[in-house]
């Protein structure tokens, strides 16, 4: 998303940011002094500042004339709720978004610290991030370096004279072929084909070349055809379209002529239509045809395979036989695009592939092309204002060189302890994972062997990896070698990281699987499990209040950082986990009885969720199917977490109570997981994310949950047939 700089968006955010330090200061207070009333009655009360501050967050965040047994989120949320306000800035804002505000604060800091005797990463991050803030040199370069790159693919036929489209001529030589190959390796840009160099499903120690449809201009095939707000982002995303067209041609000196650019753009329109037409919905699972999954043979489809991968890895001089295996996906899609691409000419195509290049790169120019866009973005998002300049540049300083901002991250904030302290917390919880197998009446002996052998194959990550932090381990900086940023060309510098990222990417294809290799960086508030890989990721971003902090009691850590675990290790065996073993290959290790069995308890959880109807998205109801594997994931992530927590109990006793709180630590542990999802979005952000996120909406993860948890009921002392205590009720682990 691209953001530009305003001074009265910092300020405001930093205002509020005050606001809310002070109040929570001001609610320290008053439950230090409800602390000293309990004193005289009780010495079993927590008095450290980590027990205050984390009452004062539970009391602020709740709605205590809610009642739990009707709406727990609003029990649990509504304080939070009624005391944020989305900014003009966001489509939406939860915890999750003040966590990330939080750490880009942290992040802003140590990338403006001068460089000194910086290593080689960290003096390339900075000098990233000062390139991006130039907004000077930015605004005087303008659309220069734009017009240079749209030189590299051969023109935009809109906006270019060396294109003759009245007379259906075409750069000499033209082939498609040819133009998605440059934009892979050079430009990282996925438009038409995606293809990319992943794991083997059938063996994750192997890497193969992958092929599967790509995203589409437009969030989802429903922006195409729906009517509603859809229609209205449609219509404002051809106006964008257009707009940037005739600004292009206007910078290359070209006569004015909104009539054939508005016709000419009309043209990709319908095409960029009819592709959503053949694409299938965007959720990735893996991927069945006729002939049983994944293809793994390559053949005609109409375009010309060899010459597209072969152009595509000589970027990084690998020699591709003709002979290749290749993993597709996404089948039905590949056959429909040959006949779209057949019945549209050389410039409607290049017209379009250009567009989808200038669409994502218009983040990186000037403040006028940010400004063509915003009714776009307002239609979509319905956000009113850009980032403010320095969010933008922190945020894309952390995506493109995540070691090495991670490593000035947890340098500055982590503490070392946190990894000893979650790895605990993962083997507590993949313990009760074990335990829990023997009540379930649905699997038989065979298949809970297999599955307890997996999830004791889990591997985890925590935190950062180590080499991050060590002075004498080259490693990091090898990864940044072929970098040479400049202070003054921004633009310039983002091609950089894309061709960097392209290549590095393309690269794996002959090189040996590195199990250790972290996906993802140290700075960013998320988990993440991988199939492939049957490992669990907890970057240092997530370790931190509410989910986490060895200065709170452990049953908000259980209710915070080990639901998240148990969500995590859960997706090992959701819909599509499941189909993994415990090397991360695609192999049934499942039974017909179990298997059949599976698929009858999913039943019954797509359809709890696909009945719950979202009417900030229009009424819709949410997809059941499509939410069903993070359902799953959040069911069996908060069962196991409260196991693990009475586990706990058990056996070092319980802990004091929260000074403010008249409630048992049974309670708390509820209490902290919800609150982990209050939330808001706007109707704009809803529409959209109900047709694309696989995440049930914020409201609805907490409810669906907890209303499956009979255990909930009794700690809560909800009577059977009131909201919370649904006589039906959904299992699978």
């Amino acid at each position: 998303m691209g953001k530009s700089e305003s001074q009265m968006d910092i300020v405001e955010k930093t205002t509020r940011s005050g606001q809310k330090s002070w109040s929570l200061v001001a609610l320290s207070l008053s439950v230090l002094l409800v602390l000293m009333s309990c004193a005289v009655v009780s010495l079993n009360v927590c008095t450290t500042r980590g027990c205050v501050t984390a009452a004062a967050r539970i009391i602020q965040n709740m709605d205590p004339t809610a009642e739990p047994c009707q709406n727990f989120y609003q029990y649990a949320c509504g304080g939070w709720l009624s005391r944020h306000v989305i900014p003009e800035t966001s489509s939406r804002y939860n915890i999750f978004d003040t966590l990330r505000d939080e750490l880009e604060i942290i992040l802003k800091g140590v990338l403006e610290t001068p460089e000194q005797e910086d290593r080689e990463a960290f003096q390339k991050a900075k000098m990233l991030y000062r390139s991006c803030m130039n907004e000077s040199i930015i605004e005087q370069r303008d659309s220069l370096p734009l017009l240079e790159v749209l030189q590299t693919v051969g023109g935009w036929p809109v906006a270019s004279a060396d294109w003759n489209i009245t007379n259906g001529n075409k750069e000499p030589n033209w082939k498609i072929e040819d133009k998605l190959a440059l934009l892979n390796f050079q430009y990282n840009a996925r438009v038409l084909i995606d293809m990319f160099v992943w794991h083997d499903d059938r063996d994750s120690k192997i890497l193969f070349f992958q092929i599967d449809q790509p995203g589409l201009g437009m969030p989802s095939r429903d922006y195409y055809f729906s009517d509603g707000n859809y229609q209205r982002v449609r219509e404002a995303y051809f106006q964008y379209m257009v707009l940037i067209a005739k600004m292009i041609r206007e910078d290359m000196n070209m006569s004015k002529d909104d009539n054939f650019v508005q016709e000419e753009m009309r043209k990709v329109m319908e095409f960029e239509t009819d592709v959503a037409n053949v694409s299938t919905a965007f959720f990735w699972k893996a991927e069945e045809d006729e002939n049983g999954i994944s293809q793994y043979l390559f053949k005609g489809l109409g375009f010309n395979w060899t010459l597209f991968i072969q152009n595509v890895m000589s970027s990084v001089n690998i020699e591709i036989s003709p002979n290749e295996e290749v993993v597709v996906h996404g089948m039905p899609y590949l056959r429909e695009l040959k006949a779209v691409v057949a019945s549209y000419s050389a410039s409607t195509i290049q017209n379009y592939l250009v567009w989808r290049l200038v669409l994502d790169r218009v983040s990186g120019l000037s403040r006028r092309f940010k400004e063509a866009r915003a009714n776009y973005r307002k239609a979509l998002y319905g956000m009113m204002l850009e980032e403010a300049r320095w969010r933008e540049c922190v945020s894309y300083v952390n995506t493109n060189m995540e070691n090495a901002v991670g490593a000035l991250y947890v340098r500055e904030t982590f503490a070392g302890k946190s990894k000893s302290m979650v790895r605990d917390l993962i083997e507590k919880i993949r313990e009760v994972f074990i335990e829990t197998l023997d009540e379930l009446q649905w699997m038989d002996e065979a298949s809970k062997g297999k599955a307890r052998e997996k999830v004791t194959a889990i591997r985890e990550q925590i935190g950062y990896p180590d080499y991050i932090l060590e002075g004498q381990n080259e490693k990091l900086d090898r990864e940044y070698t072929n970098l040479n940023f400049s202070e003054h060309e921004y633009f310039q510098n983002i091609l950089q990281n894309l061709q960097h990222g392209a290549q590095k990417s393309l690269r794996k294809l002959r090189e040996k699987v590195d199990q250790d290799l972290w996906l993802i960086g140290a700075a960013v508030v998320n988990a993440f499990y991988s199939p492939n890989r049957n490992q669990i990721v907890f970057p240092a971003g997530i370790l931190q209040p509410p989910f986490f902090s060895k200065h709170q009691p452990q049953a908000l850590n259980f209710g915070g950082i080990g639901m998240v675990i148990g969500h995590e290790i859960t997706h090992g065996f959701d819909d599509n986990g499941r189909n993994f073993d415990k090397e991360g290959n695609m192999f049934d290790w499942w039974s017909n009885f179990s298997a059949t069995h599976f698929k009858e308890q999913s039943r019954c959880m797509i359809y709890q969720y696909g009945n719950y109807t979202w009417e900030l998205a229009g009424g819709q109801n949410v997809s059941g199917i499509n939410t069903l594997g993070e359902n799953i994931a959040d069911n069996g992530g908060v069962r196991q977490a409260y196991k693990a927590y009475l586990k706990w109990v058990a056996k070092e006793g319980q802990e004091p109570r929260l000074p403010g709180l008249d409630l048992t630590h049974n309670q708390l542990f509820f209490l902290n997981f919800a609150q982990v999802w209050c939330g808001s979005y706007r109707p704009e952000y809803a529409s959209q994310s109900i047709k694309t996120d696989v995440h049930s909406p914020l409201k609805y993860r907490v409810m669906g949950s907890l209303q499956n948890f009979e255990a909930f009921s009794e700690v809560f002392h909800c009577k059977k047939g009131t909201a919370m205590h649904p006589t039906e009720k959904c299992r699978i682990w």
